[in-house]
């Protein structure tokens, strides 16, 4: 039996979908459509939207997988959100309601343990600009940065692996180890 997917192109870029997928993609940009009808920059918009959704299920595919499934689409989907345009189609303008932020290690892409990764995708800013600031706060307070993020360490907890994602790296995969192993020793102890 031979699979069949539905190939669409998202202002140029060529994807395909499998037709879960395709039908939900379909449902999401009709929506779209709607909520920009009489927008006089409907267009662009949608073309920035249709490249938005390429961009986010490009992210999420595997480099082996041959077609977006609806379990990388939703989540793309769910990230860039509704279109809604404040103030255009005379209702009043709804609060965005999004999943509550948690602080957690990041073990994905880490360098050490994921403390950074874990910060920097909770205050939304570069992962580069938080280990330059850590490593600032090392020099300035004497070494005690370290004691921090140790600490750190073993208090957050860790961020479940995102599907599709590569194998955690020797040096955080050590940290994970040495984390579960204290906290154990650290359970065992009677309050």
């Amino acid at each position: 039996m031979q699979r069949i997917y539905i190939t669409a192109r998202l202002n140029g870029v060529s994807l395909q979908f499998d037709e879960e997928a395709y039908v939900r993609l379909e449902s999401y940009l009709a929506e779209a459509e709607g909520a920009l009808d009489g927008n006089p920059d409907r267009a662009e918009i949608l073309a920035d939207l249709e490249q938005a959704v390429a961009d986010q299920c490009r992210q999420r595919m595997r480099a082996d997988q041959v077609a977006v499934t609806l379990r990388q689409l939703g989540p793309a989907l769910e990230e860039i959100g509704p279109v809604q345009i404040p103030g255009f189609d005379g209702a009043p303008e709804q609060p965005a309601r999004h999943a509550p932020r948690r602080l957690e290690q990041v073990s994905e892409g880490a360098l050490i343990s994921g403390v950074c990764l874990g910060l920097a995708r909770y205050l939304q800013v570069d992962v580069t600009l938080i280990r330059i600031i850590a490593i600032l706060l090392l020099f300035v307070s004497g070494g005690a940065m370290v004691v921090v993020y140790l600490i750190l360490m073993l208090l957050l907890p860790y961020a479940p692996a995102e599907s599709g994602s590569g194998p955690i790296g020797k040096i955080p995969a050590k940290s994970r180890e040495f984390v579960g192993f204290v906290r154990g020793k650290l359970g065992a102890v009677p309050s």
